[in-house]
């Protein structure tokens, strides 16, 4: 009799411990999760960029270094390509590249040249020779567990312009110096819209060709993000050697041939006109006979 109750609560045992495991098996199954992730990073994005330079002018050297903001994100980068070092919740965002250059400052979208001492009226001077600016903005979307590359396409916002001035008659030997002043063009420039600011004023340093086929004539190599403002006014004093004769004041109007200088930031622009002596009761007076578009010649791009 003992022995047949003894195995009635064996049997219970075995069983209760069976049904044991049948509960804790189910309660484990109910805590595995059937999300798969395709990151380690599942509620974030990542954000590599990389840079492309192809859109930059015939000698034109492809920048050293760039800048990236992403929201609150900002970098500087001396790589084509970069890994962002943070993670990005997932949403929309303004992301702005462009390149950090001598003569420039940069506030959001807008990048103004630096200016001279001095000014013409109320209107500032701008340095002519700021480094070459390059910028892109898109608007990206980032997704969670993702991880996404964007490439930059760096636009060249900054266009070289020459003046090359032939003097005629007796005055070309004797010039000893040529300063001029460009009025009309472009200190600032958002570059998300395309958006000038008001007109300012650029200083042309003439130097005089010696060699080549210019030989004898004089030029003025400018950088500029553009033009801007109803009319782009050239003025130049020219001085000669031992004061003799008296320095002459030239002006003219590059309104009409400077129409189209906004277009095509990579291709250089250069004009070239002859300087016209007019006598007078008061002295000799000289003016700008015609301005055309001229192969401006081995501009330095660098």
């Amino acid at each position: 009799m003992d022995n047949i109750y003894s195995l009635n609560i064996n049997r219970r045992m075995v069983w209760t411990v069976i049904a044991t495991f049948a509960v804790s098996a189910a309660a484990l199954g109910s805590c595995v999760k059937d999300d798969l992730y395709d990151t380690t990073h599942p509620h974030h994005g990542k954000i590599t960029v990389s840079a492309d330079w192809s859109g930059r002018g015939d000698g034109v050297p492809e920048p050293e270094r760039w800048a990236l903001n992403v929201g609150d994100y900002s970098a500087e980068v001396a790589e084509k390509t970069h890994d962002a070092e943070r993670l990005f919740n997932p949403g929309e965002y303004r992301m702005i590249t462009y390149t950090p250059v001598a003569g420039v400052t940069v506030a959001g979208t807008t990048v103004t040249v630096s200016a001279e001492s001095g000014a013409r009226g109320n209107a500032s001077i701008i340095i002519g020779n700021p480094g070459w600016f390059f910028a892109d903005v898109q608007d990206i979307t980032i997704g969670k567990d993702c991880r996404h590359l964007f490439t930059a396409a760096m636009r060249q916002t900054v266009k070289s312009l020459t003046l090359i001035v032939e003097p005629t008659g007796n005055m070309a030997s004797a010039i000893e110096r040529f300063a001029g002043r460009l009025a009309g063009v472009a200190a600032t420039l958002d570059f998300a819209s395309g958006t000038y600011g008001a007109p300012s004023d650029v200083r042309l340093d003439f130097t005089k060709v010696t060699e080549g086929a210019d030989a004898g004539k004089w030029k003025a190599t400018v950088r500029l993000l553009g033009i801007t403002g109803e009319r782009q006014w050239f003025s130049a004093t020219v001085t000669f050697a031992g004061g003799n004769p008296q320095p002459l004041t030239i002006e003219s109007d590059l309104s009409a041939v400077l129409a189209d200088f906004n277009t095509d930031k990579t291709i250089p622009f250069a004009l070239g006109g002859s300087i016209v002596e007019t006598p007078g009761e008061a002295g000799i007076t000289a003016t700008i006979g015609s301005w055309e578009e001229v192969n401006g010649g081995n501009v330095d791009a660098h």
